[in-house]
């Protein structure tokens, strides 16, 4: 399936999606927003995708919101809520909540949403080209996209603040330094590290993945004891699922177990 804004390919069990815009650095419109939002409906809904990847076209991964439809029109503001609630608030969701594992490779520039849309991903590789920023206070705004929920999370209440009030830009290797992503790479290895690792969770036992995922999820709302009741639940749902059959099979038979995701 492809789109202008939106590129997608499915091979090995991974739907590789690449933001498409880069004439302006991959900033999301409305007609991209419903391509991304309708891409990641369709690998949630396809048994033959076991993992995502997602990355951007050209020398930037994403610049956030495309401010040229956000201007005022008449000399009346746009109500900004309502790109937050129909552009970036589904797609945040789609990516928590799609119980597959989402790699991300940004490869560029990551501002704003776009920072936010990569941070959103299960595991981030980043090209030492790449870069970060929270942009959203140079222009007025508060950070969306689930800034506030979890940038805070990733590097802590201190540092979450002063990046997004400060506005400072972080290289690839600060991130990396800071837990905000998995691995830095060359850029000409960014693809292959990335592709390479989304590949391995395509052969994984992917609903064992899906609930771990959902067990983290519901962790950053609960306290321990509510969340060790949500633990024993998803592992009684894991213990019903093919994969563990197999899994222990092939572990008592000493080989490898072959996973088929269910």
């Amino acid at each position: 399936m492809a789109t202008d804004s939106i590129l997608t390919s499915t091979a090995d069990g991974v739907a590789t999606i690449t933001l498409n815009r880069p004439d302006v650095l991959n900033s999301f419109n409305s007609e991209m927003a419903s391509a991304l939002q309708a891409a990641l409906t369709g690998v949630a809904g396809d048994d033959s995708v076991r993992a995502v990847l997602l990355t951007g076209a050209g020398r930037a991964f994403c610049a956030g919101q495309d401010l040229a439809e956000a201007m005022p029109k008449e000399g009346v503001l746009p109500d900004l809520g309502d790109f937050v609630r129909t552009t970036w608030n589904p797609i945040v969701l789609a990516i928590r909540t799609l119980e597959k594992p989402v790699v991300c490779a940004v490869n560029g520039t990551a501002a704003g949403a776009g920072a936010n849309l990569a941070f959103a991903c299960d595991i981030i590789f980043a090209s030492n080209a790449a870069s970060f920023i929270q942009s959203f206070a140079k222009i007025g705004v508060i950070p969306d996209s689930g800034g506030t929920f979890i940038l805070p999370r990733l590097v802590g209440l201190q540092r979450a603040t002063a990046l997004t009030m400060l506005c400072e830009k972080v290289s690839a290797e600060q991130a990396h330094e800071w837990g905000l992503v998995y691995k830095v790479c060359d850029p000409l290895e960014l693809m292959l590290a990335a592709r390479t690792t989304a590949l391995h969770l395509a052969t994984q036992p992917t609903r064992a993945l899906g609930l771990i995922k959902r067990g983290f999820n519901r962790s950053l709302g609960v306290d321990l004891a509510a969340q060790l009741e949500y633990e024993e639940e998803l592992q009684r749902e894991a213990g019903k699922s093919a994969d563990y059959a197999e899994g222990v099979k092939a572990f008592l038979e000493k080989r490898k177990p072959t996973f088929t995701g269910r």
